[in-house]
């Protein structure tokens, strides 16, 4: 089945969210999409218009992302931070490539969410931090205290293609690419 793993609402007016997850790979991308493909569904037979848009409204509010968490073995096991921060520099680097990955208009709809403000980083600087919701890439501060764990990168757009989304993590992060 579908790995959702919880649901809340949101800013913006009438907004929800559900998280899909943990997965491993590439089942992430077929888990959101099918849930999106239901949740349509099921918004239909109610009259609810759903909307994937990261800013459907302007307005004083956050957007809607989709945050990815992401780790490998060697993140989730102890010293895994050196692992974390390794990847966090590989993605400093590559930071247009995934701005341009993580909508389907190349960053287009993203600049209206990734403003600096609202709990996000500008599109246009990376940055990362400890328990900092306003940066790129986010590193609880569980997963600081104790060392290892994952990262979670806050730049994808709710419309993102999953897909994508993992396929430019892995190149960046594992392949040298």
């Amino acid at each position: 089945g579908i790995r959702i793993s919880g649901t809340n609402a949101e800013v913006m007016p009438a907004q929800w969210e559900f998280q899909v997850g943990p997965t491993e790979g590439i089942d992430m991308g077929d888990d959101l999409w099918v849930a999106r493909y239901l949740l349509e569904r099921v918004a239909e037979d109610f009259g609810v218009v759903v909307s994937f848009d990261p800013k459907p409204m302007k307005g004083d509010w956050n957007g809607a992302g989709a945050h990815c968490n992401y780790s490998t073995k060697a993140m989730r096991e102890k010293g895994g931070m050196e692992h974390i921060e390794k990847a966090i520099d590989k993605l400093s680097k590559h930071h247009i490539r995934h701005i341009k990955e993580y909508d389907p208009n190349e960053g287009k709809d993203n600049e209206r969410r990734l403003t600096g403000c609202h709990e996000t980083s500008s599109i246009h600087d990376f940055s990362s931090g400890v328990a900092n919701r306003g940066c790129s890439i986010r590193i609880p501060r569980e997963i600081s205290a104790q060392g290892y764990g994952y990262l979670e990168d806050r730049r994808p757009s709710s419309n993102c293609d999953p897909y994508s989304v993992t396929m430019v993590i892995v190149k960046t992060t594992c392949l040298e690419d």
